[in-house]
């Protein structure tokens, strides 16, 4: 069996139209995904929750889906989970985890008017 370190994929809707930004490391784009979960409870009722999650793209991948993804696509994100940390306003360290993609597949068919 091949080593798998730190691998994660979903399959949600974009909820925001991609932000394309150039770092000094390189493109950069963000985005953030919906992912919902569905649960029946005892009675038979459904109940939906809906999950965040934060993507950075970069490089030509990065360009791809800014070009080519809006808010509301279906997407299939493969990447690795990273965590990071920064200091707000008010001095507290906040830590953040996001999704650092390795692959997008956008449905083109998902797509929202």
């Amino acid at each position: 069996m091949s080593k798998i370190n730190n691998r994660v994929q979903i399959i949600g809707n974009i909820g925001n139209n991609p932000e394309l930004k150039v770092v000094s490391t390189g493109k950069l784009t963000k985005l953030a995904v919906a992912v919902n979960e569905y649960k029946r409870n005892r009675k038979g009722e459904t109940s939906k929750k809906t999950y965040w999650h934060n993507i950075i793209v970069w490089g030509k991948l990065a360009e791809l889906v800014h070009k080519h993804s809006k808010k509301g696509a279906q997407v299939l994100v493969d990447g690795k989970l990273v965590n990071r940390s920064y200091t707000d306003k008010a001095g507290k360290v906040k830590l953040i985890t996001e999704i650092v993609a390795r692959e997008i597949i956008v449905n083109y068919t998902k797509q929202a008017a």
